[in-house]
């Protein structure tokens, strides 16, 4: 678990190595991480790891109802934990890397911390230290970096004070504040369930399908 006795904010430009070690060692002890994703801040856990991913809710104070997405390297990783549909296949083509999750059926082999009985959603973030840190410790339950309720994070610093249980925090800067969107390709047609980053519009194109 993670240390709360003191803070660990690491500038992921100046000190890139020290960033990434870190993270994967309090990671693979089964801590949470604060990391800069391609939209906003996020929260981190190995999603394998059912006690860290559970930290990620008492850290955020989340409803054990709002199940938690996760983060792949590449479309490998995301085929070994959904089965993929052909929406899935063709918008994961087109969009990742980048703002776009992914809704589908679960596979039998997918961690039971993320998800829910039937779905889970994957994305593959447009930001190479978080594909290559998913590379190295596996696939990420990763949910927004703040307080349950309160606005998505955008500066390292903000969280690191609002999120003080967290020993680990990446400042990679800046964030925007669209989170990715979401779209539910485990139903036919697929259901936009949130617009962020990429309108419906374009998902529909990708799609030939009006949503």
């Amino acid at each position: 678990m993670n240390d709360t006795s003191r803070q660990h904010l690491i500038d992921l430009a100046t000190d890139p190595d020290e960033a990434m070690e870190r993270t994967v060692t309090e990671l693979a002890a089964g801590g949470i991480v604060v990391i800069p994703t391609d939209t906003i801040y996020g929260i981190a856990a190995v999603a394998s790891d059912q006690r860290a991913v559970a930290s990620i809710f008492h850290a955020k104070a989340r409803p054990a109802e709002r199940r938690i997405a996760v983060l792949v390297a590449d479309l490998q990783q995301a085929n070994a934990l959904v089965v993929p549909s052909s929406a899935f296949t063709t918008l994961a083509a087109q969009f990742w890397p980048g703002p776009l999750t992914l809704v589908a059926q679960r596979a039998p082999s997918a961690p039971v911390a993320v998800g829910d009985e039937s779905t889970i959603g994957v994305r593959c973030p447009d930001d190479p230290f978080v594909r290559t840190l998913a590379h190295r410790v596996g696939p990420l339950a990763t949910t927004s970096a703040n307080a349950h309720g309160a606005a998505p994070a955008t500066e390292a610093v903000s969280v690191a004070a609002e999120l003080p249980m967290i020993a680990t925090v990446i400042d990679g800067g800046p964030r925007s504040s669209s989170a990715s969107t979401v779209v539910d390709v485990s139903r036919t047609p697929p259901v936009v369930l949130r617009v962020g980053s990429l309108s419906a519009d374009r998902i529909g194109e990708a799609l030939n399908l009006r949503l």
